[in-house]
């Protein structure tokens, strides 16, 4: 009988998110009883293995019995198992020189890898995810952190809730000062930002009033990639064609960084498109950011001043502006950036719970029988072989 897997995730710092909850993977079953589905047994994950047993799903010490395995975060090398085909989040997409050695790992143990972020639909939107909640606690912590600095009101962590229903409610009598805030993006990450957004009642309003009005209450624009992006020569935003020459295209937000206190980043970036801001803006006298939550998160990306990822325990540093330095923050002279990588990790069990529904819904039919052009799409190493979609990625691949 084949077998389904839910690796123990082994990365450092911890991540205890799961791929499937107790409840989902007994719905499973019930739908495809010629399966079984093993949980590696784990002490950090947010379901317990009490709580797969009380649901019939069998707890193991050695996952090894397992056909296809289901992560979240990289897999430590050590703990790959040869000829496996493994689901996690890759981070090797965009070359990423931190998993190469990872990358050539699993081409040595002949695994097939399917990675969660290349799982797409036709149109180039993403299929799966955990942005939603990397939203919700993105923009929650980008708010935290403005509050810090400015003392004008407090905000506590949301790892300090039990889940989100109780985070809704630590928002009931939050009285917010007049700020102006940017959100970027239109997937799920946005979709997340803008959730918070109306829980703190902050309202939204027109980019050209955001910029010759002010208000007397929070107020936030969302701007979107034909807002932020046109061509250099044609003055047009084409959505394929920015994602297939995206330097022939110039950013506009510069025009709002006088009128923006926070900056709430939910928008793709891949090398070649240009950052949201340079570095000269910093020291323009009119540039009003304080804060910036860069929840899509690519060091020395869309965000320019972001120096790499902050931790869980700690997710927002300064940058001094003139020095470009990191420091600690809420310091005069600084800019605050809120750049977390496991940003979901803060209420795992509804992101868990929101992550299987889709796999469930959109993936594991397909990969379980005879798969389909999304799933082979996302396949980016068939037996430790580069596959035909990730052919731009040979050079990297090369030992």
């Amino acid at each position: 009988m084949p077998v389904l897997g839910l690796i123990k995730e082994g990365k450092v710092p911890n991540d205890n998110r799961v791929a499937l909850t107790p409840k989902q993977c007994k719905w499973f079953l019930t739908q495809f009883p010629n399966w079984e589905i093993h949980v590696e047994a784990s002490a950090n994950r947010c379901f317990s293995d009490k709580e797969y047993e009380r649901e019939g799903i069998k707890i193991v010490s050695d996952i090894s019995s397992a056909h296809i395995l289901l992560g979240i975060k990289e897999v430590p090398i050590e703990q790959l198992i040869d000829g496996k085909t493994y689901l996690f989040f890759s981070h090797t997409k965009k070359e990423q020189s931190y998993n190469q050695g990872l990358f050539h790992a699993m081409m040595d143990k002949q695994i097939t890898l399917i990675d969660y972020e290349c799982l797409e639909h036709e149109d180039g939107q993403r299929l799966i995810g955990f942005g939603f909640f990397a939203g919700i606690v993105g923009a929650h912590n980008g708010i935290m952190a403005y509050g810090n600095k400015t003392k004008a009101f407090h905000l506590g962590r949301v790892k300090e809730v039990k889940d989100y229903m109780e985070l809704v409610h630590t928002y009931f009598g939050l009285k917010l000062p007049n700020i102006k805030i940017a959100v970027t993006g239109s997937g799920r990450v946005a979709h997340g930002i803008l959730e918070i957004m109306n829980l703190m009642d902050i309202q939204q309003i027109e980019p050209d009033e955001y910029m010759s009005r002010n208000y007397a209450y929070p107020v936030y624009i969302h701007l979107k990639g034909r807002d932020l992006y046109v061509h250099k020569e044609t003055g047009v935003y084409n959505r394929l064609d920015f994602h297939n020459h995206p330097e022939q295209y110039k950013c506009l937000f510069n025009q709002y960084l006088p009128h923006t206190h926070i900056l709430m980043n939910g928008i793709y970036w891949e090398k070649g498109i240009a950052p949201l801001f340079t570095l000269d803006d910093l020291k323009e006298d009119n540039f009003a950011l304080t804060t910036i939550a860069d929840i899509t998160d690519d060091a020395h990306g869309s965000v320019p001043i972001n120096l790499g990822d902050a931790t869980s325990d700690d997710p927002v540093y300064g940058v001094e502006i003139n020095t470009l330095q990191k420091t600690t923050p809420y310091l005069a002279n600084c800019i605050d950036v809120m750049a977390v990588g496991n940003l979901p990790n803060e209420l795992p069990r509804d992101a868990s719970r929101f992550f299987g529904e889709q796999l469930i819904k959109y993936v594991l039919p397909d990969l379980i029988g005879n798969g389909n052009d999304i799933i082979r799409k996302a396949t980016m190493l068939d037996k430790g072989e580069l596959t035909e979609y990730y052919d731009y990625l040979s050079e990297y691949a090369k030992h």
